[in-house]
């Protein structure tokens, strides 16, 4: 797994160098948009069922605030609406640049 060598923020974008020499970039809006957390996404009972989530939103007057590293495997980003509960896991990290 890589893991960030250095994170930035650039203009309206956070900036990861990471350990593999590979640089991704998020603007603001597409990352909390993508929040792993329950919040957002919603979570399945044993039965499946959905529970929460709000589902797409519209986030561009949202601004990232900072961020902190969560042990080896992730990184939990502060937003300017007041959320910051989504572990985004570094893999998490890697397929949103591909997408």
């Amino acid at each position: 797994m890589q893991s960030p060598a250095n994170i930035q923020i650039i203009g309206q974008e956070v900036a990861i160098a990471w350990s593999d020499g590979e640089e991704s970039y998020f603007p603001f809006a597409r990352l909390r948009a993508a929040s792993p957390s329950a919040e957002t996404q919603g979570e399945r009972d044993i039965f499946g069922h959905q529970h929460g989530g709000h589902g797409p939103r519209n986030f561009d007057s949202v601004q990232v605030t900072g961020w902190e590293q969560v042990g080896n495997y992730a990184v939990r980003f502060d937003f300017s609406d007041g959320h910051r509960t989504g572990l985004y896991t570094y893999d998490y990290l890697r397929k949103l640049t591909a997408l």
